[in-house]
């Protein structure tokens, strides 16, 4: 095995792409398949993810204490399997009051198995050498959605919206033996470095009472929610700029390789781009999207730059982000104050799919996408100012 981790990283890189493309990106993929087939409401059906991620958000500190007490590999062996039991349940459930206890199972399991636990997993034993391997993961997963809207589109024709998800269930399903032999490689190895320190006393609260921090917590929430509701109701939203059915799968599965474009090209500029650079041009990339979805009304072939605007922008944000946290607020209890920072982004995730339906229920699309533009546009703004008082000190 090579010193970074050789095949068992991009094992874990497969298993997350398989429980994202079964799980995250189902519901979005087969979103107007189940309003056929359950006669739910998109709000009703919007309720089941929300839930998902508050319980996630609730978990992923426990979560977290327990890969630090060795008990990483457990979770992203079994936890896959409890998620794939939950979205075949979705599948098979005929109340609303199913559909919500399924998807708060499926958060339960999601808080071990997402790429909160993978990469803890990864940081314990791999060391220094976890970034390159995170890198890695994050590369092969960003292709989860190419995966699921396709598929999403032939399933649901084929076996209408809840037999599609015993479909992407099987998905799910097949991380785990994946994940198993993962983990078993990576146990074989010596652990690299030291385990990490606990955090100095007093260093979150410390945080908390900077500026820096908030403008960093609010700035990726607006970005988090954004990208949430666009990309929950892509299929709605591109229909309602003209698109074909077919031609809305393809243009939303362009938005997982732009985002491993855009990581492709921040490693390749290196230190040639700063941290500072490379985030105010990944929001920035997401305001053009933003325009280019409202102009898509008139030409609707520009849901294909949108795609790659948003998937560009977005795809940056999960290495930018604890690279900014690093160098605003510093490198002293950095896990405390990243992992109070990443609640932000989970709660916009979790709020997204309710919020969208919200929006679309009280002004339609054009509602969508006059909030969603503006999201993009205070996150842009934040960090200007966040940037620009950090250059002026």
């Amino acid at each position: 095995m090579t010193e970074k981790g050789g095949s068992a990283v991009w094992l874990l890189a497969l298993g997350q792409t398989l429980i994202y493309a079964g799980c995250y990106y189902s519901f979005p993929a087969l979103l107007p398949d189940l309003e056929a087939a359950t006669g739910w409401t998109k709000a009703e059906l919007a309720l089941g993810p929300t839930l998902a991620f508050l319980v996630m958000a609730c978990l992923t500190p426990f979560t977290g204490r327990l890969v630090d007490r060795g008990l990483g590999g457990e979770l992203l062996v079994w936890c896959p399997v409890v998620i794939a039991l939950g979205v075949a349940g979705l599948g098979l459930v005929g109340s609303l009051a199913g559909w919500l206890a399924l998807w708060a199972l499926i958060g339960v399991a999601q808080a071990g198995s997402l790429y909160e636990t993978c990469f803890a997993f990864l940081t314990r034993r791999l060391g220094d050498g976890a970034r390159a391997a995170i890198t890695r993961v994050t590369l092969v997963a960003g292709f989860a959605g190419t995966v699921s809207f396709p598929l999403g589109h032939w399933w649901g024709t084929a076996l209408g919206g809840q037999g599609a998800l015993v479909a992407f269930a099987g998905l799910v399903l097949l991380a785990a033996p994946l994940n198993a032999v993962a983990v078993r490689q990576l146990r074989r190895r010596e652990r690299a470095g030291m385990e990490p320190a606990p955090s100095p006393p007093g260093v979150l609260l410390a945080a908390l009472r900077r500026p820096a921090f908030w403008a960093i917590a609010l700035g990726f929430l607006a970005v988090y929610l954004n990208h949430g509701i666009l990309i929950t109701y892509a299929l709605v939203l591109f229909a309602d700029r003209g698109a074909a059915p077919g031609v809305a799968a393809f243009a939303a599965a362009c938005i997982g390789p732009a985002q491993v474009a855009g990581r492709l090209v921040l490693l390749a500029a290196g230190a040639r781009v700063t941290t500072g650079q490379a985030v105010m041009a990944s929001l920035g990339s997401m305001v053009v999207a933003g325009v280019l979805l409202w102009l898509a009304g008139v030409a609707p072939g520009l849901i294909f730059a949108f795609a790659v605007m948003q998937g560009a922008g977005i795809g940056l944000t999960s290495i930018l982000r604890p690279v900014l946290i690093a160098e605003v607020l510093g490198r002293q209890g950095f896990g405390a104050i990243s992992g109070a920072a990443a609640v932000a982004p989970i709660l916009a995730s979790a709020a997204a799919p309710s919020v969208g339906a919200g929006l679309l229920a009280l002004g339609g699309p054009g509602l969508v996408y006059a909030v969603c533009l503006g999201l993009a546009v205070v996150g842009l703004a934040l960090m200007a100012g966040l940037l620009w008082r950090r250059e002026s000190v």
